[in-house]
C-alpha cells in the first residue's frame, strides 16, 4: 500500500519516516538499529532541547526504568512548559478532563503515580484476571456465534474491538449500549492525539468522552453497583487520596486502555498469523502453544509502536550519546522487541518462542496495568480461532489493508477475512 491510502493526519504522525515505512517500518527499525542504540530525530513535541529515539533493548529498558532520570511529567524541566501550557489549553477546551488532560498515571511519577496505580491495582492482578477467563471465553464465543453462518467477517469490527471492549465495559460497568460510541471517540483519540499535533476535531471528541465519563459517574454516585467505578468512587469520597478530576482522568484512561491495546494486539496478531501460514498450521497443530504466541505476537508486532516521551531530569550519557537535561528521549518498543542481540532471528515469527522479556508493554513503573488482562484476552481471542475458524483467510489483496499510523501506535482499519 502506497502512501496515498494513509490520510493526512495519519501521514503527519510518522512524519520522518516515509513512504513503506508507514506500513512496514521494521526494515528501517533493522537500519536504525545498525546506525546506533540512541539516535537524534527532528523534534515532533516542541520545546527547546534535542530529541532521540532509542532503538535497542538495552538502552530501551534503562530509560523506562529510571524514573529519577528520565521522567514523564514535562512540567519541571526547562524549556518544556509550552507542552504543559498546550496540554492546560486543551483540558480547558475539553473540560472536564481525560486522560490526556488531567492527572492522570500516564504523565506523572512518583510518588503521585504509586497513589494514583495503587488505587487500581487489586482489580488487574493476574489471580484476578485468570477468574475472568470463562466470561472472556463466553464473549469470544458469543461474536463468532454472530457471524459463523457468514463466512465472513471484519476482524478488527466483529471480534477484535467488541472482545476486549465488552470485557472491560463489565468491569468497569458502562452501559452495553454506549460502547459504540466509546469506539468512535477511541479511535478518535488514537489516531488524532500524536506527539507532535492536537487537531481541534479530535478535542471535541475528547471533551464528549470527558462529558459522558462525568455523568457515567454521576449516576454511580447515585446508584452504585458491583464495579470499579463505584469502587473508585467509594474510595474518592474516603478521603483525599483521589480527586474529581483524577476520579474521571482515570475512568477514561481505563476505559480506552482497556480495549484499545488488546483490539490491536487480536488484529494485527491475526494478521501476522496470516502472513505466515506455517506458524497458523503450528497452532492449529498444537494449540498448547497460543500461550507462548501471543508473546511473541506482542514481541514480533506488538500493539504499541513507542513508548511515551521521556524528559531528561539531568545531563546523562546513554548509548554513547551525550543527552542533555530536558532533551526528549522515545524508546522505540517495536525496534527494541526485535533486538539482534536479544533474539535470535528476531525477524522471525515463531510462535513456539520462549521469551523471557519483551517491551510490548513498557518496562518499570509505568508498564501496562492491564497487561494481565491482555494476555488472557489474547490467549482466548487466538485460541478460539484457532479452535472455531482453521480455514481463516484474507477476503482482499494483502496489499489492499488499511493501517492508522501515529509515531506511539499501528492499528489496522479493517481486516475482512473469509472462513
Amino acid at each position: 500500500m502506497d502512501r496515498s491510502k494513509l490520510s493526512a493526519s495519519d501521514q503527519a504522525g510518522f512524519s520522518f519516516f516515509g513512504g513503506e515505512n508507514v506500513t512496514d517500518p521494521f526494515p528501517l527499525f533493522a537500519h536504525l538499529r545498525a546506525s546506533g542504540a540512541v539516535i537524534p530525530i527532528p523534534n515532533p513535541l516542541g520545546g527547546s532541547g534535542g530529541t532521540w529515539i532509542v532503538t535497542q533493548m538495552e538502552e530501551a529498558i534503562q530509560v523506562l526504568k529510571d524514573h529519577a532520570r528520565f521522567t514523564v511529567d514535562p512540567s519541571s524541566i526547562d524549556g518544556h512548559q509550552d507542552i504543559r501550557r498546550t496540554l492546560a489549553e486543551t483540558a480547558e477546551a475539553s473540560a472536564p478532563a481525560t486522560f490526556f488532560t488531567g492527572k492522570s498515571m500516564l504523565f506523572v511519577d512518583e510518588p503521585d503515580h504509586k497513589r494514583l496505580r495503587g488505587l487500581v491495582s487489586k482489580a488487574f492482578t493476574p489471580r484476578y484476571m485468570e477468574s475472568l477467563r470463562p466470561r472472556v471465553q463466553e464473549i469470544a464465543d458469543e461474536l463468532l456465534d454472530q457471524v459463523q453462518a457468514q463466512g465472513r467477517m471484519d476482524i478488527v469490527k466483529d471480534y477484535a474491538y467488541p472482545l476486549p471492549i465488552n470485557v472491560i465495559s463489565e468491569m468497569l460497568g458502562v452501559p452495553l449500549e454506549d460502547r459504540e460510541q466509546i469506539r468512535v471517540w477511541s479511535e478518535a483519540l488514537a489516531r488524532g492525539l500524536g506527539y507532535e499535533r492536537q487537531d481541534p476535531a479530535v478535542v471535541a471528541h475528547m471533551s464528549a468522552f470527558g462529558e459522558y465519563t462525568a455523568r457515567l459517574v454521576a449516576d454511580k454516585r447515585k446508584r452504585p453497583a458491583e464495579d470499579l467505578i463505584s469502587q473508585l468512587i467509594a474510595i474518592e469520597e474516603e478521603g483525599d487520596r483521589l480527586n474529581e478530576d483524577e476520579l474521571i482522568s482515570m475512568i477514561t484512561l481505563l476505559i480506552f486502555a482497556g480495549h484499545e491495546t488488546t483490539s490491536n494486539l487480536i488484529a494485527t496478531g491475526t494478521l501476522m498469523l496470516l502472513d505466515h501460514p506455517r506458524q497458523w498450521e503450528k497452532l492449529q497443530a498444537d494449540p498448547g502453544l497460543v500461550p507462548s504466541a501471543v508473546e511473541e505476537l506482542l514481541r514480533f508486532n506488538g500493539p504499541a509502536t513507542a513508548s511515551g516521551p521521556r524528559y531528561a531530569t539531568e545531563d546523562v550519557e546513554l548509548g554513547g550519546q551525550r543527552i542533555k537535561k530536558g532533551d526528549i528521549v522515545i524508546p522505540v518498543l517495536k525496534s527494541a522487541n526485535r533486538d539482534e542481540s536479544r533474539f535470535t532471528d528476531p525477524e522471525e515469527l515463531d510462535v513456539a518462542r520462549r521469551i523471557k522479556r519483551h517491551l510490548a508493554f513498557g518496562h518499570g513503573i509505568h508498564m501496562c496495568l492491564g497487561a494481565p488482562l491482555a494476555r488472557v484476552e489474547g490467549d482466548v481471542a487466538f485460541g478460539t480461532l484457532v479452535k472455531r475458524m482453521p480455514n481463516l483467510k484474507l477476503a482482499i489483496p494483502r496489499e489492499d489493508i488499511a493501517w492508522h499510523f501515529t509515531l506511539s501506535s499501528q492499528s489496522l482499519a479493517s481486516l475482512p477475512v473469509t472462513f
